[in-house]
């Protein structure tokens, strides 16, 4: 297992005006508009991450813009908003191997990456870029260029070919009909590395909270506590079980052990003295956590490694009625030649992911209960029921292999 190594960049101490992020309100997720970022090596030479944190209520998860030695300079995946901080952090980098020239956003819906596309081409004007094919938003249909794309120099995966064939392999996860659009995400298997890229179609999770959380803990300790009026106190302990809690909530958005208090009950906790702060939510904290959340997030984490998984949000709302599309995708990277590594765009990285793990992993999906609809699984099912009902996701989607 690789050991990421924290990048250091030249210069003084990063300001709070390097982690500016001014179009923050176009998806006003946390921490809004200032966003850190925490770069690291993940692969020597060849592979580096650059993380933010992203979430609503503090429930902030990474998430991560992986960059990949190319031919002639260097390649973005899953683009990030490019504050001074990320645009430094990318400059060393140029200075050591070379200009950024391709930007890829390799999903068809992902607001968290189209969204900084236009700014990042922006940063890097000499620089193509790759879409997935079928963009689309929700409500409104927007094309790319009224978010800030230029169209002369962007290209479509697949369609106008991919970039940098001589040492990438890309590989299609879809498409898939969901209604309102499609789902596709297409990874790309850096050969050099032998690291698979890729943006939501696994993640690997670690009981150990993500270093990225050391630029600031808050979210982590603001979900460790009890009750609201309990202070938010640091020590290794709370950040892992503010993590744990953390992860319950981004896989499963309301899990089964989640109890929210009345009213009354939450008041009776509130504006305490020390926690009369936006900080601290002023002390209100609408969760009451039953017994049996500590062994719910332990079955999706691991401790000596990150547990390699489809994530529940994606499983049961993304493709409850469409297993074949996951199994089809792991089939076809069974047979790829030098599959070492995978780098997802959240949580850890890089996850060990050989071609017999994808196999392995292959047929522990197909003889699964696949989008149950019990216990952690029952909030995300009541979604997708909501979605069957009002007619915004077909019963039989159409699945193109």
């Amino acid at each position: 297992m690789i050991d990421p190594q924290p990048l250091q960049t030249k210069g003084s101490q990063t300001s709070q005006r390097d982690q500016q992020w001014p179009w923050w309100p176009l998806l006003p997720l946390y921490p809004y508009g200032k966003r850190a970022t925490h770069f690291e090596e993940l692969i020597p030479g060849q592979v580096w991450s650059f993380e933010q944190l992203q979430g609503v209520y503090y429930v902030a998860v990474p998430i991560r813009l992986t960059v990949v030695k190319v031919p002639g300079g260097l390649m973005l995946v899953n683009p990030l908003p490019p504050t001074q901080e990320l645009r430094k952090g990318l400059a060393a980098l140029e200075a050591e191997h070379g200009p950024v020239n391709a930007i890829v956003l390799p999903t068809a819906s992902g607001l968290e990456h189209k969204l900084p596309l236009g700014p990042l081409a922006r940063a890097f004007p000499d620089a193509e870029l790759w879409v997935c094919p079928g963009q689309w938003s929700f409500p409104v249909q927007l094309p790319l260029s009224w978010l800030g794309v230029p169209a002369k120099r962007t290209k479509i995966l697949l369609t106008d070919g991919v970039p940098h064939p001589e040492v990438c392999q890309w590989i299609s996860l879809g498409p898939l009909d969901l209604g309102v659009g499609r789902f596709q995400e297409i990874s790309c298997l850096h050969q050099p590395s032998g690291a698979l890229v890729i943006t939501d179609a696994l993640v690997g999770i670690h009981s150990k909270p993500p270093a990225i959380f050391d630029r600031d803990p808050t979210p982590l300790l603001f979900h460790a506590r009890d009750r609201g009026d309990q202070p938010l106190s640091d020590s290794p302990e709370t950040r892992r079980r503010g993590w744990a809690r953390l992860v319950l909530f981004a896989s499963y958005l309301r899990p089964h052990c989640l109890r929210v208090p009345a009213m009354a009950e939450l008041l009776r906790y509130a504006f305490r003295p020390g926690l009369r702060s936006w900080k601290a939510h002023f002390g209100v904290y609408p969760f009451d956590w039953q017994d049996g959340w500590q062994e719910d997030a332990d079955a999706l984490m691991g401790d000596d490694e990150a547990k390699v998984q489809v994530a529940p949000v994606l499983e049961r709302l993304v493709l409850p009625r469409a297993q074949q599309a996951i199994t089809s995708w792991l089939e076809q990277l069974e047979s790829l030649s030098g599959l070492t590594w995978v780098i997802p765009a959240h949580y850890s990285a890089p996850l060990s992911f050989s071609t017999q793990q994808a196999s392995a992993l292959r047929t522990e999906i197909q003889q699964k209960n696949w989008a149950p609809s019990q216990e952690n699984w029952e909030f995300l099912s009541g979604i997708d029921q909501q979605l069957l009902d009002l007619n915004v996701v077909p019963k039989n989607p159409f699945f193109k292999g």
